[in-house]
C-alpha cells in the first residue's frame, strides 16, 4: 500500500526562509551596530579608525534596511540597501541582505547575483553560503546547493550549524536522497532537538520507510509543542493508526478538527482518506 507523506509543506518552506532571514538579520544588526571584525578569516580586526566614511554611511543604511525588511516593507528595504551599496560597493552584508530581499520578491536571478557578489567579497561567510545554498536548492540545483552547505559547515567558527544541517537535509529530501537526508537531519537534531522543522522532517522520512515507532518519537515531540499545525497533526494521526494507538489518533484528530477545521488535512480525515 502506498502512503502519501509530504516532503516539505509550504508552511515549513516559509519557516526555513524565516530562519535564514532571522540569522542573517541578527548578524547584520551586530555588524551594523558595532565595530566590525574579520577575525577568523585570517585578517586583522577592523576598528573604527579603519572604517571609511562610506562604510559608516553604509552601516547606517543597513540598520534602516534591516528594520524595513523585518517589518515586511521589502521594497523600502531594497531602496535602503541600494543606498548602502552606493556609499560602499564593497559591503558584503548589503549584498547578502539584498539576496534575501530578492528571494522574497521571487527574483532568483538577482538573488543569485547578490549572493555571488557577497561571496566574492567574503568567501568565508557561512551565512551567505547557507543562503545561497537554499536558493540553489529551490531551483533544483541540488549538487550546487550541497556544495554551498558543505562549504558553510566546513568553517569551524560557524555557530549556526544546526540551521545548515537542517536545510541541507530538507534539500536532500527534495532531491530524493533519503539516506543522506536522514544523516543531515539527525546531525541537526543532535544540535537542536527542539526545532520542529527538524523533528517533522525526520518523522516524514521514517514514515516513508514505515519505521512507525521511530517516526512516532519525533512527531509526538512536535505535536506536544507550540508549533503543531494541521500538517503535523495529520502525520501524527497516520503514525498512531499504524501503531494501532486508537486513543492517541483520536486525540490528535480532535485537535485537528477543533483547531484547523478548514484545513485540507481535516477534510481528508473526515473523508477517511488516510493516504492523502
Amino acid at each position: 500500500m502506498s502512503h502519501a507523506f509530504p516532503i516539505v509543506h509550504k508552511l515549513w518552506m516559509r519557516v526555513l526562509f524565516g530562519l535564514a532571514a532571522a540569522v542573517l538579520l541578527a548578524g547584520c544588526a551586530n555588524k551594523a551596530g558595532t565595530v566590525g571584525s574579520t577575525a577568523g578569516n585570517g585578517a586583522d580586526i577592523v576598528t573604527d579608525s579603519d572604517e571609511t566614511a562610506g562604510r559608516k554611511r553604509a552601516k547606517l543604511r543597513m540598520e534602516l534596511a534591516i528594520g524595513y525588511f523585518q517589518a515586511g516593507e521589502t521594497k523600502v528595504a531594497l531602496d535602503e540597501i541600494k543606498q548602502a551599496l552606493a556609499a560602499d560597493p564593497t559591503f558584503p552584508d548589503a549584498y547578502n541582505l539584498r539576496g534575501l530581499v530578492y528571494m522574497r520578491l521571487d527574483d532568483a536571478g538577482l538573488a543569485e547575483d547578490s549572493f555571488r557578489r557577497a561571496i566574492a567579497l567574503n568567501p568565508r561567510d557561512p551565512n551567505v553560503l547557507h543562503n545561497y545554498g537554499w536558493l540553489l536548492c529551490q531551483q533544483n540545483r541540488y549538487a550546487d546547493a550541497q556544495a554551498q552547505f558543505s562549504a558553510a559547515l566546513a568553517i569551524p567558527t560557524y555557530g549556526e550549524r544546526a540551521k545548515t544541517f537542517m536545510t541541507q537535509g530538507v534539500c536532500q529530501m527534495k532531491a530524493g536522497q533519503r539516506a543522506e537526508a536522514e544523516r543531515s537531519l539527525t546531525q541537526a537534531y543532535e544540535l537542536d532537538a527542539g526545532n520542529p522543522v527538524i523533528g517533522f522532517n525526520l518523522a516524514v522520512l521514517l514514515a516513508q520507510r514505515e519505521e512507525w515507532a521511530r517516526a512516532q518519537f519525533y512527531i509526538r515531540r512536535v505535536n506536544n509543542g507550540p508549533s503543531a499545525n494541521a500538517e503535523t497533526l495529520w502525520l501524527g494521526i497516520k503514525v498512531e493508526r499504524h501503531l494501532n494507538n486508537r486513543d492517541a489518533a483520536a486525540q490528535l484528530a480532535s485537535q485537528l478538527q477543533r483547531r484547523f477545521p478548514e484545513s485540507r488535512e481535516a477534510s481528508a480525515y473526515e473523508r477517511g482518506n488516510f493516504n492523502e
